[in-house]
């Protein structure tokens, strides 16, 4: 496509967009591994099962399907989320199920403005795990939560038969204290909005791949798990209400985040492909593969809906937090077409990035 839509162009558009806007409806006959790869499987599943059974009257936190949920205990507004980890292998390069667990319950709680404080972890464990195994994500959970400043409350332990669980699962629920710098929201995105990214992206994604074996690449890349606070909290201290949105780029990368956030607002969003940042590493295990890296998950990364006016100081307080050195301006929000994505390619044309159909990444997170 070119800069400037053409007829048909603008009539295929306005198609896709047609078919964007219907409400989602849960008709499958079977769940499968699309249903939890965070595209439009679990869009559906979500928005068209899930939010009308548990949301009948379409108010309140969960119908803005956020990271996280926020309510008002005596004057003190918090932050509350729920997440389940079930990682296959359970330990990858640059970390483990443990870590990954606390990581990803404290960056959906930071994505919603709030500072993360407690944590509770239930464990589901398989028949026959080797005790050093789970001593280790004993470990390593206590160690990650030391690191975010979170304490863990509370707990459970189910143990299944041998062959039910792949080693172990693990189940979160993480409480935070919304920060009065916050005011964000899902639908809060405005034509003008600069995106930003907090770094090179699809790392975690390709560790987990070549912890697999599942394709003959020599090279070292590890997982990019780590707390998103300090980087939610710079940017809140850069921009505050200027900082429109954020959200970690997990299962469906940041195609996913992207387009689940463009229709949420009814926004349209432009990528300008040269700014992605992607190491060489995993652009080369993505072709190989045959997937965009713009697909792959992320365990520490977040992408940030700022103010134009705010994001040059939003940017440059990012790149003072220790490992969003690399982070990038890729973006803009325009008007048309609303709620679509569309890149920007290096050779000046234009192509949809559409939701994610399918899972070719299964059992990351």
């Amino acid at each position: 496509m070119s800069g400037v839509a053409t007829g048909r162009e603008q009539r295929v558009l306005e198609i896709i967009e047609t078919a964007r806007s219907k409400r989602a409806r849960f008709r499958d006959k079977r769940i499968t591994l699309a249903h939890g790869a965070g595209g439009k499987a679990t869009q559906t599943l979500i928005e068209g099962l899930l939010v009308p059974a548990f949301a009948s009257d379409g108010t309140g936190a969960l119908p803005a399907l956020a990271d996280a949920g926020a309510i008002e205990v005596q004057g003190t507004r918090l932050a509350m989320t729920s997440d389940s980890f079930v990682v296959k292998p359970l330990r990858f390069p640059g970390g483990s199920i443990g870590e990954l667990a606390v990581n990803g319950t404290v960056n959906d709680l930071a994505m919603a403005g709030a500072k993360p404080l407690a944590l509770t972890v239930s464990m589901i464990l398989e028949e026959g795990l080797d005790s050093d195994v789970l001593r280790a994500e004993v470990q390593a959970i206590a160690a990650a939560a030391a690191a975010a400043g979170v304490e863990i409350v509370g707990g459970d332990t189910k143990v299944v038969e041998r062959g039910a669980a792949d080693g172990m699962y693990l189940c979160t629920t993480g409480v935070g204290a919304v920060d009065p710098r916050a005011q964000l929201a899902t639908d809060a995105i405005r034509p003008g909005d600069q995106v930003l990214v907090s770094g090179p992206i699809g790392e975690h994604g390709t560790a987990i791949m070549l912890a697999r074996g599942q394709f003959d690449l020599d090279a070292e890349i590890e997982s990019d798990t780590c707390s998103l606070w300090p980087a939610a909290d710079a940017l809140l201290e850069a921009a505050g209400a200027e900082l429109h949105c954020m959200r970690d780029a997990t299962r469906g990368g940041v195609a996913s985040v992207l387009n689940e956030l463009a229709r949420a607002s009814g926004v349209a969003v432009v990528v300008r492909e040269a700014d992605v940042p992607v190491l060489p590493i995993v652009a080369a295990a993505a072709e190989l593969l045959g997937i965009d890296p713009m697909y792959v998950a992320n365990e520490g990364r977040l992408v940030a809906f700022v103010a134009p006016q705010a994001a040059d100081a939003a940017l440059a307080a990012l790149r003072q937090v220790s490992g969003c050195e690399a982070a990038a301006a890729i973006g803009e929000v325009r008007r048309e077409p609303p709620g679509m994505v569309l890149v920007a390619t290096a050779f000046g044309g234009r192509r949809v990035m559409d939701q994610l159909v399918g899972d070719p990444l299964p059992r990351i997170c």
